[in-house]
């Protein structure tokens, strides 16, 4: 997945300071990790969350998200949020969103 590095440079700054972030290239793209489990991804105009199956679509019902679907099926526990909806929202925001699902993980 090709990135902007703008918007990924706007995730890096959001994640500075936090324990356990480490960044990848995964998919062609970025991806961070925290504690070893992906946390987010960064195409060419939209970021990726992974939110965890039991908060999807609660995640799904805000603004600028949509589901995960590399194969024609989407994919449980990850969302795609546009580029400006996220940064509208506060990119802070959907990172702690997906935080709460991550953080809870075994680490890796």
């Amino acid at each position: 997945m090709p990135h902007d590095p703008h918007l990924a440079d706007l995730m890096r700054q959001a994640l500075a300071g936090r324990p356990g972030i480490t960044e990848k290239k995964m998919f062609g793209g970025i991806c961070w990790l925290m504690n070893g489990n992906m946390l987010a991804g960064v195409e060419k105009d939209r970021y990726m969350f992974r939110v965890g199956k039991e908060r999807q679509a609660e995640a799904l019902g805000r603004g600028g998200a949509s589901p995960m679907d590399f194969t024609g099926r989407a994919m449980s526990s990850i969302i795609w949020v546009e580029a400006d909806s996220a940064l509208d929202a506060g990119l802070d925001d959907w990172i702690a969103y997906a935080a709460r699902f991550v953080g809870g993980l075994a680490p890796k």
